[in-house]
This record gives structure tokens, sequence and C-alpha cells, in this order.
């Protein structure tokens, strides 16, 4: 195992320790890695004095060095993505194969988003002889960004890679139970060359923090990829000083297996994915809805391959799922299966926590789950599937949108016709067919009805971090 990195805050190009600090613990063993800082009242108006400094800087680069400065950063996280794989298998635990893959896709968030920070183009609008119309974007200011604990990496990469290639600045607080990925992060653009205050980090108190840093006048975005819960509060928080909000919140992904399609690999890449990231992936396929005529085989299939998932230390070879990222994680889903169980559900396979060292549930299977069951409207944020027989295609996109959120949705047909009718009637901002892939780089990414609003990634990833600022020029005065 790689070193596990020096804990720190990142305000104004230096590292800094703080009076208060906390635990950070490796799931799968519950020994304590390190000691991260918890930031003061007096840290956080640093980091928001240093973000001003920073974006006066920045927003004054020429977006091709804004995007150099990018893909240097970017090509030291590819560099180190041994080291810093291992760092996040330690803290959150899972599988390294996993990990290594999420440094990648880091990565590639901020070699995608360092193409489009020079393609941040105004235009000139047709007008009258003797007048100019033209349209210019700007950096919309400092971002206030909040990054969860499920992606250590990746989830960082986004915001600070947005805000980086808009020209605006950053204050992120990443997740106090995974720190190493937005550590890395930070390490790469400090060796790349990033002028010091464009780029601040700090962990703390998560309602000190955003309390603090949402209602200061330079703050021009806050973004958030977490609950729907601490969305609505953050939402809340920025309307009232009249700040733009990006948010990515929760989701309850739905899966229509219908009738045509290969049953067993459908069921196959459905158990592997449901169990990847210990299911704890706001975009994991939870809610199976499969056509009754193979909903049997469907069944079979998805319970034999979802009970032979190993289980285990994410470091250790072979293992393809690791524990829950923390303790409180588990009697959640077991009350989640108990409820199920009791208003009639069949429990298939798993139900309770596995082994008595380190926060791992069993990967479970629930099938004929009643829509009054809590599990059909909460998301479990674990190794839970459910699996429910359907009459035809109108009944599963009825049940697929029965739910208060609308992230991502999944289908599986071979049919033009049941593909147009789920790209028409299923309400989620992210569709895949015949893949459990949700998104990619340069594909936007977000959320309707509570799942948020605002794209991540693609050619409206930067839209958030920009104002559009229009220009009448008149050659005489009207």
């Amino acid at each position: 195992m790689a070193t596990y990195p020096e804990l720190g805050l990142f305000i104004g190009g230096k590292w800094r320790k703080a009076k208060r600090d906390m635990p950070v613990v490796n799931p799968a063993t519950e020994e304590e890695l390190g000691r991260l800082p918890c930031a003061s009242l007096s840290d956080l108006q640093d980091a928001i004095d240093a973000a001003e400094a920073g974006l006066q800087i920045w927003s004054g680069t020429a977006p091709r060095e804004r995007a150099d400065t990018i893909l240097r950063a970017a090509g030291l996280m590819r560099d180190r993505q041994e080291e810093i794989a291992q760092a996040i298998t330690a803290e959150h635990g899972k599988p390294l194969a996993q990990a290594r893959l999420e440094v990648i896709r880091g990565a590639e968030f901020f070699e995608w988003d360092a193409g489009e920070a020079m393609r941040t183009y105004g235009r000139v609008i047709p007008a009258a002889r003797g007048s100019k119309l033209s349209v210019h974007h700007h950096p919309v200011g400092v971002v206030a960004a909040f990054s969860p604990w499920n992606f250590p990496m990746s989830q960082p990469a986004r915001k600070i890679a947005g805000a980086l290639a808009s020209g605006c600045s950053i204050v992120l607080k990443a997740a106090e139970e995974t720190p190493a990925g937005a550590i890395h992060i930070v390490r790469a653009f400090e060796d790349a060359g990033l002028p010091a205050g464009v780029l601040n980090l700090v962990f703390g108190v998560p309602s000190e923090i955003s309390e603090f840093l949402i209602p200061q006048p330079s703050v021009g975005l806050v973004a958030l990829t977490g609950s729907t819960v601490v969305g609505r509060h953050l939402t809340a928080l920025a309307a009232r000083h009249d700040t733009r909000a990006l948010m990515e919140l929760g989701g309850h992904a739905p899966v229509i297996v219908c009738e045509d399609t290969d049953v067993d690999k459908a069921a196959l890449s459905g158990a592997i994915r449901k169990m990847r990231n210990a299911g704890q992936v706001c975009t994991s396929p939870t809610r199976f809805f499969v056509h009754e005529v193979i909903f049997d085989r469907f069944v079979e299939t998805f319970v034999k391959r979802a009970s032979q998932t190993v289980v285990g230390n994410g470091i250790n070879e072979g293992v393809e799922m690791g524990p829950t990222a923390n303790e409180r994680r588990i009697p959640v889903l077991t009350a989640l299966v108990e409820d199920a169980v009791s208003k009639g559900a069949i429990l298939r396979t798993g139900g309770a926590r596995h082994g008595d060292v380190g926060y791992f549930f069993q990967p479970t299977v629930l099938t004929n789950v009643p829509p009054e069951a809590a599990i059909m409207q909460e998301e479990p944020f674990g190794p839970i599937a459910v699996l429910n027989p359907v009459a035809n295609l109108d009944a599963a996109i009825s049940a697929a949108n029965a739910v208060p959120y609308g992230l991502a949705g999944y289908g599986f047909t071979n049919r033009a016709d049941y593909i147009d009718r789920m790209i028409d009637d299923v309400q989620v901002g992210n569709l895949s067919i015949n893949t459990l892939e949700a998104s990619l780089p340069e594909t936007p990414f977000g959320g309707i009805k509570s799942s948020g609003y605002g794209r991540e990634g693609g050619a409206e990833g930067l839209d958030n971090y920009l104002t559009t600022k229009n220009v009448w020029h008149s050659a005489q005065i009207a």
C-alpha cells in the first residue's frame, strides 16, 4: 500500500493545519488513516480572500493558457494514477481496479473542460447599420463547491474542472470521510503552476462551511453533488442571496427490461453494475422492471451472479465489492430490507451485515416488492436491487416514473418503437439503452425533478460557470 497522503487545508497556495481535526478511517478495517484538519471561520475567511485575489488573476488569463495549466495537471494525475488509486481504496474501500478507473475518469473531466475553455465563444448578431450587437461570456465569480464521499477523485474533478476552465476561482469543501482524492488533485495543480488562490480546499463541519461561504458577495455559484435534502437546503440559502446554484442530487434509477432482450446478458450486466461501488452511486441501477414473460429467468440469473459477488477489502486481488463508506449505512440498509419483507417482498439473497470487521453489507436482491415499501421511494445508496415483474412497457414506464427523482434511467430492448417510447416518456436527465453507463465527460450530466438542475460535462458543462452579457453599440447617440 502506498503512503496515505498528509492531510491539510489548501488556502492561498499554501497547505495548513488547524486547531480542530477529525479521524479518517479505513471502512474495510476500521483503522485510522490520518487526522483531517477542520477549517475555522478564520480559515474560511482566508479562503474567500484568497479566492477573490485568485479570481482577478485567473479571469484575466487567456483561455489557452488556462487550458494548458489544466492539461498539465491532468497529465500529472495520470502519472500518479497508482498512488491516488491506493489512497482512494484505503479511505473509501472500493476495489483497487475501480479506483484506478476513477482516477482516469477524473483526468478525462479535466481534459474535456480544458478543450471547452477555448470554446467559450460569444457571437455577433446582425443589426441595423450604425449599430453593433454582440454577446460576451464572463466568469461567474468565486465558486463555492461541495463534493460527496462516494467518488473521492472524480466528483471533485467535475467541480474544479468547470470552474477553472471558465476562468473562475473556487473554494471546494470536499468530503471529510474521503479527502485524499481532492488533496491529490490540488497537489497536481500546485505542481502544474496554477496561481495561488485560484483553487482552495477546505474541510470541516459542513453546515458551518456552507453557511459562511454561500452568503459571501463574491460567490457567484454554489455547486453541489449530494442528497436532495442537502441540495434543497443549500439552494434555499443561495436563493436568499440571489446566488446561482448547480445541483446534482439523489436518484433512484429504474431499469426497464423488455421481453425482446437477451435475458441472461441483461441480468448479468445488471447484477454486476448494481454492486459497483457497493451500490453507492447516484446513477446505480436499483429498480428493475422486467417483463413478466422473462421475469423468472431474469431473477434466476441475476440472483446467482449477485450472490457470487466477491466482497472484501478493496486492496485484495479479486475483490469485486468493498464496504459501505461508513458505519451509519448498515442500519439504514437493514431497515429498508426488513420493511420490504414485512410488506410482502421476497428476500432472494443477502439482506444483512457481512462480517464482523468493517462496514460491509451483503449483496442483496429483493423481488416482488410492493409499491408501499419504503425502498420503492427511498434511494438505498447501497448494494440492494429490487426486481419486479411488469405486464408491458406502459406499466414499466409508469413504475419507473413513480418516484420524485429523475437522474438516470436504463432500458434493455432491441425494438426501435420501444426505444422511442422510453426516450419520450421516461422522466430522467440521462437515459441509457442496452448499457448501464450513465455518462461520459463529453456528455451533459444532471437530473430533473428532485434530482437537481444544471448540467456538468458536455458542451453545456460550462454554462453554469459563465455569465452572459449583451452589448449594443450604437455609432451615434440615439
